[in-house]
């Protein structure tokens, strides 16, 4: 039976109306239920719960958040369903959807967010680690099925776990999940899912588009940044970043992908390839060596013959176009856009190709002046690849929450300066047509221009040449508009907007760089050959795909091309990493600190000859169906310190008088009882 509040004959008295009704039913969500039964459950709870628009700050602060309490206090006392986390921020996006009824929509959008992140900041570390991780399983699968199917082996974009969402009649299952055209079915999927009157057979079983997605992906996809920039969802991201959470431990034929924390004696080495720092670390090497090649064919400046270096700038424009067009492939376009630098990528990869169609004409041909203009296209590489150093600079924090500012005040410049131009030919047209038989249009052009930047005496000095009637009258207007009110418009308008993006700077930065990690980490492809090795790999694998059956020896083919092409990258990641351990003397890595009061729920498969799903171990917190403690073998906990043993004392005594302050406003005559718990508790 569903768990309620306060019974419906109980008085109401001297409450908001906002958070006066208090009799709607609490979700029972079990263990076992579905992603799609979970949906249903919590979305019910909201649309019951908050009938009036809220703003975020509302929610969280004021008496219209109380519902949002009462939630959170009744899944951390009762539900150890491991798709909590996904149902939350999916409704999320759901909600926020909603153009029919937005600002409602808006205040239930923010109610899923911040519901997860205070059900998460309550957890261990462990915990908040295996719910935000966990993937959506097949509703109509296995989860002991083997993870790959042996003859979907598609060399460079083979997965581990395949994310091949099926779906009906399209090809949206296909799709990755950052791709618009996945998100458009992910958003068409959530309304069938929130609809409960809806019985769908097993072909249309809505649930099959979120297959294999977590809980962090689901929040990248939902734009939920509030949720990514949260404390306990950052140390999740930052220890996928550092390769502290790894997703696999060893490169194998038969390797599955599971999150779980970093043993450097039982994992494979060659798996630290998949650590995003390192990956970054890569980048900006490759990036450095593109630098110096760039620069030296521009220096040497060898008209007649293509040299060695030059060669080899091709190669390295051509592997950094394939590494680009893998990313693309594997996050989709949603989030591929999300980072500004890929723009800049495209664009010097653009150039780059530009440059080498020009010179190979220009030498075929023997013709001195395609060849000139083929360096002077290369020359433009300059003005993309300097600012792309930027790039290495956004990871901090300063640099990440200035970016975002420049991004959003150069859009709002972009916009501005269509007016400019409009006003702009208006007066060009006008000037050259009252003065056409003293100036023409290009010197015209040039010299309101001119004025245009400040150099108003130039139109004080021809104003009369123009003409002696019309010239002043309109220069001077011309002139205070571009100086005066343009200009300090502008100005007005850029400081209004970085005042306003910088207040949600280090959201935008936050958010950015989970996706970046997410990005680096969650792809689900077996072999990951760095630039310029991928055009090795793709000289090597791809004409032998037309010819031999693609097998398990496929397969270990390219793992051992990996291993050879990539065993000096590794060393060098294992010669840091030993360096790092002994200088930190922290020996191998452990888990992270456990919470006093909490036992740790390690994830768990079901066995292969029970279908019952046991998705989590039946250890939950304090006050739930069981207290019995276990504990994984390879995942040792720390005893928490004097000062976490204090603040956990301390949120105890708070959780205390809040729930004697509710229990004073909700009854009268509960009064003299409160006041003593009320005593109690402040002792």
């Amino acid at each position: 039976m569903p768990i309620r509040v306060r019974s419906k004959a109980q008085p109401v008295r001297d409450m908001s109306p906002v958070s006066a009704r208090m009799d709607f039913d609490l979700p029972d969500i079990a263990e076992d239920d579905s992603f799609r039964q979970v949906v249903r459950k919590l979305s019910t709870y909201f649309y019951d719960a908050i009938e009036l628009p809220s703003t975020f700050e509302q929610l969280r602060t004021t008496a219209a958040g109380n519902c949002i309490r009462v939630l959170v206090d009744h899944l951390n006392n009762t539900c150890t369903n491991p798709a909590i986390v996904n149902a939350l921020l999916a409704l999320k996006w759901h909600y926020a959807a909603d153009s029919e009824h937005q600002g409602l929509g808006e205040a239930r959008s923010n109610a899923c967010e911040i519901v997860a992140w205070r059900f998460l900041s309550r957890l261990s570390e462990r915990e908040a680690m295996n719910y935000c991780l966990y993937e959506i399983p097949d509703p109509k699968g296995d989860e002991d099925e083997p993870p790959v199917e042996r003859d979907q082996e598609a060399g460079e974009t083979s997965p581990l776990l395949p994310r091949i969402l099926p779906s009906t009649g399209d090809d949206a299952g296909q799709r990755p999940a950052g791709s618009s055209a996945k998100k458009a079915t992910l958003l068409s999927s959530l309304s069938r899912l929130t609809n409960a009157s809806e019985e769908a057979s097993d072909d249309l079983d809505p649930t099959i588009a979120f297959k294999g997605l977590n809980a962090l992906e689901i929040a990248a996809i939902a734009d939920a940044k509030r949720f990514l920039s949260q404390h306990a969802v950052q140390k999740i991201i930052t220890g996928i970043w550092n390769g502290d959470i790894v997703f696999w431990d060893s490169l194998s034929v038969h390797a599955s992908k599971k999150h779980k924390y970093y043993n450097p004696q039982k994992s494979d080495p060659f798996s630290r390839l998949r650590v995003p720092k390192y990956l970054k670390s890569w980048e900006v090497l490759f990036f450095a060596v593109f630098l110096g090649l760039y620069y030296t064919v521009l220096i040497v400046r060898d008209e007649e013959h293509i040299t060695v270096t030059e060669t080899i700038l091709y190669l390295w424009i051509a592997a950094f176009f394939y590494d680009e067009l893998t990313e693309w492939m594997d996050a989709g376009s949603v989030f591929y856009t999300t980072d500004i630098w890929n723009l800049f990528d495209m664009i010097m990869i653009f150039i780059g190709f530009t440059f080498g169609v020009l010179r190979i004409i220009g030498i075929t041909q023997q013709d001195k002046q395609l060849t000139d203009v083929a360096f002077n296209v290369l020359s433009l590489e300059a003005l993309f690849m300097m600012p792309r150093i930027c790039s290495i600079l956004s990871l901090s924090p300063y640099w990440g929450t200035l970016i975002p500012c420049l991004k959003e005040m150069g859009k709002d410049f972009l916009k501005f300066m269509v007016l400019v131009v409009i006003i702009y030919f208006g007066f060009l047209t006008t000037f050259s047509l009252v003065g056409r038989d003293t100036f023409g249009l290009g010197r015209m052009t040039g010299i309101l221009t001119k004025i245009f930047f400040g150099s108003s005496y130039v139109g004080f000095e021809i104003m009369n040449q123009i003409d002696p009637i019309f010239g002043p009258p309109l220069m001077i207007i011309f002139i205070t508009l571009s100086s005066i009110l343009l200009t300090g418009s502008l100005t007005g308008m850029l400081s209004n907007s970085f005042s306003r993006v910088i207040t949600h700077a280090k959201e935008e930065y936050l958010y950015v760089y989970s996706v970046y990690v997410l990005e680096a980490s969650t792809s689900n492809r077996l072999t990951h050959f760095y630039p310029p090795f991928n055009l090795l790999a793709l000289a090597i694998f791809r004409p032998l795909r037309l010819i031999f059956r693609r097998d398990d020896k496929f397969r270990q083919g390219r793992i051992v091309l990996l291993k050879v092409t990539h065993l000096p990258i590794v060393g060098a990641i294992q010669l840091y990493e030993l360096v790092r351990r002994r200088v930190t003397a922290s020996g191998t890595f452990k888990g992270p600190k456990e919470a006093k009061r909490r036992q740790p729920r390690p994830f768990a498969r079901p066995t292969s000859g029970n279908h019952s799903r046991q998705l989590w171990p039946s250890t939950p917190r304090i006050g739930s169906r069981s207290t019995e403690r276990r504990r994984e073998d390879d995942d040792l906990m720390e005893a928490p310190t004097a000062v976490e043993a204090q603040i956990l004392e301390l949120t105890s005594k708070i959780e205390k008088l809040t729930a004697a302050v509710m229990a004073l406003q909700e009854s009268p005559s509960a009064s003299k009882v409160t006041s003593e718990n009320l005593s109690a508790s402040a002792s």
